[in-house]
Order: structure tokens, then sequence, then C-alpha cells
């Protein structure tokens, strides 16, 4: 009997787990495509950086998808080694869009002990929900110290 009980809380807590984990919040599901990107582009995987990246993305000085594609390709290519490391994200939520603000440090170099480059930003970006999935769609930067 006591074991019937037990085997039931398990099924039952595994069952919460799951559906807790199939039904995450927009804000949840959007700060692991901000995490998801920056694995990606310390894992030199511009493909699946890029795959968050909306077709209309507009960043500074009007570069667009295909010149941000280019501008992270190059620094995969003269990199060996790229470091991302993202503060805390600041987050708002609108209705199907959101706003993610925050600082990064970006390292570079030849994949040795200390990186040769690195540079921190302030980053604001826009996101906007498209099938159930988060987009970026627009992003700012510039040098911390900067604004």
């Amino acid at each position: 009997m006591a074991r019937t009980v037990l085997n039931c809380l398990r099924i039952a807590l595994i069952a919460c787990a799951l559906a807790a984990c199939a039904r995450q919040e927009p804000e949840q599901r959007l700060r692991a495509e901000v995490a998801a990107m920056q694995e990606a582009a310390e894992n030199g995987q511009p493909r699946a950086f890029m795959a968050r990246v909306a077709p209309d993305f507009i960043g500074n000085d009007g570069l667009d998808r295909d010149g941000l594609e280019r501008l992270l390709r190059g620094q995969l290519l003269l990199n060996a080694k790229v470091g991302v490391r993202t503060g805390p994200l600041e987050v708002e939520m609108g209705q199907g869009t959101a706003t993610v603000r925050f600082t990064v440090l970006l390292t570079g170099g030849n994949g040795r002990f200390l990186p040769e480059r690195g540079q921190v930003w302030q980053v604001t970006s826009g996101w906007r929900e498209h099938d159930g999935d988060w987009q970026l769609y627009s992003a700012d930067w510039s040098a911390a110290g900067e604004r």
C-alpha cells in the first residue's frame, strides 16, 4: 500500500515537472533565447546564433541582418576563442514584444589562458514573438560609459 502511494506521488511529481517545462512563461523563454545566443557565439556557431535573428533586423547605423551575420563571422574568424559574459538582464515585457537591456563583456583571442582583446558594451535589444518563438528584431549597442 505504501509503495503504491509513493509510486503515485512520484508519477504526479514527474507529470507536474513535465507540464512546467512544456508551458514556460514568455519571459523565461526569452531569457533562454538570449542564453542560447550567448552559447552559440562562444561555441563558434554563427548559424545557431542567427537562427534567432529576424529577417528585418536593424542595428546600429542601419546594420541589417546580413551585416550582423558578416560581423559575427568576421569576429569568429579573427578570434580562435570568443568569450561572451552578460550582466543581469533587464526585461520589459509588452504584448508579444519585449525589450532586453544588459551589459556584455566580449573577449577574443587565440584561445590561450588570457584573452587578448576585450570590451564592455551596453546593449538594448528589441524582441518579438513569432509563431511561439522569440526573434531579435533590433539592437543598439555602445561601449560602456559612452551613453
